[in-house]
């Protein structure tokens, strides 16, 4: 029974540690998401840049597997190239050895979880704060609290089994001078990680292992399992890439290219290597703590193979985009930015919803160029051609409105900040809205179709004009629109043209039906023509309104 009771105390003290990383990860995110948005998204092609970029995100996150699926999902959504998110995943893997480096100057030797149940009182009142920035800021507390009393409760849990006693009698039965045991144990490494799903987690029970003195678990054992981590921990974004686009999944796999290839440049010179950085730590490190033996081979392999590779990221790219190269297919129904393999944190997961509502804007463009080509044609198949392909993208609009807003409710059921909240509101507005201009066009093509059934005539000349003239105002504002939807999140947008093409095509709906009246006193055309010229002008106005509504919540403005 006992036995039974510390094999769940180890698991759930790992799952503890787990979730104080997810956790301070997520609030950290949450507290500064628009800068380590900005920085990612304003990286520059200095290659350099990207790996202090990728240390510094993942340093502060403590996750590299947390910044390489950010990466992707930036690839992915096109805010980042796929040059500059190979140099940002360097930097992730040196990053990442932050973690093993606090574990070793103070996991094992100071109870930190002593300090841990006071920090909690410190970041309750936070937690329960309005304001979304100290309710992250004590997210964040209480992650690292977490964090490091999962890692006390491992340690303890740990003792309680006697696993030293266990892994000794496991080893007693592999040859401990066999290059192909060290072989082993980076496999094992890469498994358990890849099980684990977080490579600082299975780098603190390395650590753990190897401060236990265990015969037959020395140095250089524990060196191989920290390699088989680095290899391990890619695959996190490998399955996050599976359902993006061939640009993300190119960028997963030059981060599943790079560790393995520094992994193999290491086993080949493996003893020489574990013997320079003992000789290191024993004369410039005082040689006193042999966790700092661990840590420091961790670092030592991610900067060389760094150094290494960091000449080469054009080389890399062409080998990624040869390996996978770009399918020529066009398939306007799917979505391009966003897909279920790649919801990562809520807040970063906003900007792949914003460039698709982006591109469903775009579509709807498409649908009314479409209509423009509908007017006065003579051949009947010509003319349903165009009627097939605005309703094709009908129902591509209906289908992105239910996607999107699907996406949008997963991310809702996150931990989201408040102005992220209210994004989400106006996005889902601005969908609601982008589906209605899908229905107007769709409208106004089936008006056409009507005509052309019933009148067997084309509009006047004059008819004609006049409707060119409003399809080119609501053109511009949808134009407008596209240009305001790619603009930052924020206040402070000029919407004033968008407003003055709106006041302008309803002053020009008004005159034109003040004219149609007119016009049909006199005879000039028949009445049912008239009624399917006016349709179309009032289709027009209305699609413009839906227009304005989308500029509107993307502006977070509203007309007095």
């Amino acid at each position: 029974m006992d036995l039974i009771i510390n094999i769940f105390s180890l698991i759930g003290s790992l799952a503890l540690f787990l979730f104080g990383m997810k956790t301070m990860s997520e609030g950290l995110e949450k507290f500064a998401g628009d800068r380590l948005r900005g920085i990612l998204s304003a990286m520059t092609k200095n290659r350099v840049m990207g790996v202090l970029t990728g240390i510094l995100i993942t340093a502060l996150i403590q996750s590299s597997s947390a910044t390489t699926v950010m990466v992707v999902s930036f690839v992915n959504a096109g805010l980042m190239t796929l040059s500059q998110s190979i140099g940002v995943i360097m930097g992730a893997n040196i990053g990442t050895t932050v973690t093993a480096w606090i574990i070793s100057a103070v996991g094992f030797k100071v109870n930190i979880a002593a300090f841990a149940i006071p920090l909690l009182a410190i970041g309750m009142p936070l937690i329960f704060s309005g304001k979304s920035n100290r309710k992250s800021i004590g997210e964040f507390i209480f992650g690292f609290s977490f964090l490091f009393m999962g890692l006390s409760f491992l340690q303890e849990a740990a003792t309680a089994m006697n696993i030293g006693d266990m892994v000794a009698g496991m080893l007693a039965h592999v040859p401990q001078d066999s290059f192909f045991t060290i072989i082993l144990f980076v496999i094992v490494g890469a498994l358990v990680t890849m099980i684990v799903q977080a490579s600082a987690a299975t780098m603190a029970i390395t650590l753990m292992l190897f401060g236990m003195n265990i015969p037959g678990f020395g140095f250089e054992q524990a060196a191989a399992l920290a390699m088989g981590q680095n290899i391990g921990t890619t695959i996190t974004a490998f399955m996050a890439s599976l359902t993006a686009n061939t640009q993300a999944r190119r960028a997963a796999l030059a981060h599943m290219f790079f560790n393995v290839f520094g992994v193999a440049v290491v086993l080949i010179i493996f003893y020489p290597a574990c013997d320079a950085v003992s000789w290191f730590v024993n004369n410039f490190m005082g040689g006193g703590n042999d966790l700092f033996k661990l840590s420091t081979f961790h670092t030592a392999f991610n900067i060389i193979n760094t150094f290494l590779l960091i000449g080469f990221v054009k080389q890399i790219e062409m080998f990624v985009c040869r390996v996978l190269p770009e399918k020529d297919t066009d398939e306007p129904e799917k979505l391009q930015f966003i897909t279920a393999g790649l919801l990562s944190t809520a807040e970063l997961s906003l900007l792949q919803a914003r460039k698709e509502i982006v591109l469903f804007a775009e579509r709807c463009q498409k649908q009314f160029n479409y209509l423009l080509k509908m007017h006065n044609i003579d051949n009947d198949d010509d003319f349903n051609e165009k009627l097939e392909k605005v309703k094709r993208y009908e129902d591509i609009t209906d289908n992105m409105e239910y996607e999107i807003a699907h996406y949008l409710q997963k991310v809702s059921e996150g931990r989201l900040s408040d102005d992220a909240k209210h994004q989400v509101q106006r996005m889902l507005r601005e969908l609601d809205d982008l589906e209605s201009i899908g229905d107007c066009a769709f409208n106004i093509s089936r008006i056409l179709s009507r005509k052309r059934t019933k009148c067997k005539v084309h509009f006047t000349e004059t008819q004609l004009k006049n409707i060119q003239e409003i399809e080119q105002m609501v053109g511009n504002a949808i134009e407008l629109m596209i240009s305001t939807l790619n603009e930052p999140e924020g206040e402070g947008h000029n919407i004033d043209k968008s407003y003055k093409v709106e006041d302008d095509i309803n002053k020009l709906r008004s005159y034109l039906r003040e004219e149609n009246i007119q016009q049909l006193s006199q005879g000039a055309y028949d009445y049912q023509l008239g009624a399917f010229y006016i349709d179309t002008i009032n289709g027009y106005e209305k699609l413009a309104d839906y227009v304005l509504n989308v500029v509107e919540s993307k502006a977070r403005k509203t007309r007095a």
